[in-house]
């Protein structure tokens, strides 16, 4: 029998992205699978019931969750529809079952093959099924959008018959895919930008954006590409330099997150009380704790001047493409569970191995390869 592809319709508060696009609704169910989308599934991303139904998928109710094989999801549903799930079925999604103790033991209890695609192995072959790049491309996009709407300034240099007006100085804390998409859009904007990173080998990607690398003095050089622990004397001479700096930037915009843990706190309360009235700081890591000691998830706030913003699921902001990207980082990942139309688990392709939860046994050797 085929494999039944089911995308649940999301539930968490102010959720608009979806799992399954039409597109990738039709190249399921060319690869031999029955797609079932919940009707509403994509209202929130603008894509109708029936550009789905036109696609070959049937629309269904929730009284379809326990003739799913596999389930796609943007974020974990919740515990009473785990509940509901088919013994054994697969789950994708970023579902961060370590996050709430009930959905993992929810999940256990129902036997659910889980595939939290942030613990997806970041190489080269996993790039198309990368969830995290793909969101954190626009919320960065949308993190200096909303930095210009709350800044009392324009970002780009204007002449104007009443003067000329300077362009705003733009910080990007951090280079991962988030910054480098914020710097590439102040850029667009018309602002002067700075790129920071701890990481000394992100200089030629920040300049190739045409911003300029923000150099503290101080290298966090690590092996693999990671940064390694700063001594207390490095921190401390970085917040100093780093504080001295903030006090003529009009527009800082936080990205840097760890998956997994808590994000740091590089912009601590004596900075923000440096920076100049007007000044705006947009963290985008708030949803981790944030960079900026004064922020507060989900909320704007203004210190002595200072206008901090932490926004939440900015990815949802752009729906549309946000979905877009999702669905196929997701489309390609079901390509490797999914044999002629039937579901089919290779426990020695690392992708599945080191993304499944809870974790296989260790991989087997390759026949004929070393033991």
């Amino acid at each position: 029998m085929a494999v039944v592809v089911l995308a649940m319709k999301e539930t968490a508060p102010g959720e608009r992205r979806v799992a399954l696009t039409p597109e990738t609704a039709r190249k399921l169910t060319a690869a031999g699978a029955t797609v079932l989308a919940q009707r509403g599934l994509g209202e929130g991303a603008h894509f109708a019931d029936a550009a789905y139904v036109a696609a070959g998928a049937q629309l269904v109710g929730d009284e379809a969750l326990p003739q799913a094989d596999l389930v796609l999801c943007v974020q974990a549903p919740p515990i009473d529809t785990i509940a509901r799930l088919k013994p054994g079925a697969a789950l994708i999604g970023t579902l961060q079952p370590e996050a709430e103790p009930a959905r993992a033991e929810a999940l256990r209890t129902r036997g659910i093959l889980a595939f939290p695609l942030e613990r997806l192995p970041r190489t080269t072959r996993a790039q198309a099924m990368d969830v995290l790049s793909s969101q954190a491309g626009m919320a960065g996009y949308k993190a200096v959008l909303i930095g210009a709407q709350l800044a009392p300034r324009f970002f780009p240099m204007l002449t104007t018959a009443a003067g000329t007006i300077r362009p705003s100085k733009v910080l990007v804390v951090g280079a991962g895919v988030a910054g480098l998409q914020a710097i590439a859009t102040a850029r667009r904007l018309g602002a002067q930008v700075e790129g920071f990173d701890v990481r000394p080998e992100t200089r030629e990607q920040i300049e190739s954006l045409g911003a300029r690398f923000l150099d503290l003095g101080v290298s966090a050089a690590g092996e693999g590409g990671y940064a390694r622990a700063l001594t207390d004397e490095e921190r401390a001479e970085q917040q100093r330099r780093l504080a001295a700096h903030l006090a003529g930037i009009d527009v800082v915009v936080c990205t840097a997150a760890v998956p997994g843990r808590r994000a740091p706190t590089i912009i601590d309360a004596y900075m923000v009380a440096g920076m100049r009235p007007g000044s705006v700081i947009v963290d985008l890591a708030a949803e981790t704790g944030g960079n900026c000691a004064a922020t507060v998830p989900g909320q704007t706030v203004e210190i002595a001047g200072v206008t901090v913003a932490g926004p939440l699921d900015l990815a949802s902001l752009g729906a549309t493409h946000a979905s877009e990207m999702y669905a196929r980082n997701v489309q390609h990942f079901v390509s490797l569970l999914v044999a002629d139309g039937a579901l089919a688990f290779d426990w020695n392709d690392e992708l599945l191995a080191r993304t499944v939860w809870p974790q296989v046994p260790a991989i087997a050797p390759t026949p004929g390869g070393p033991a």
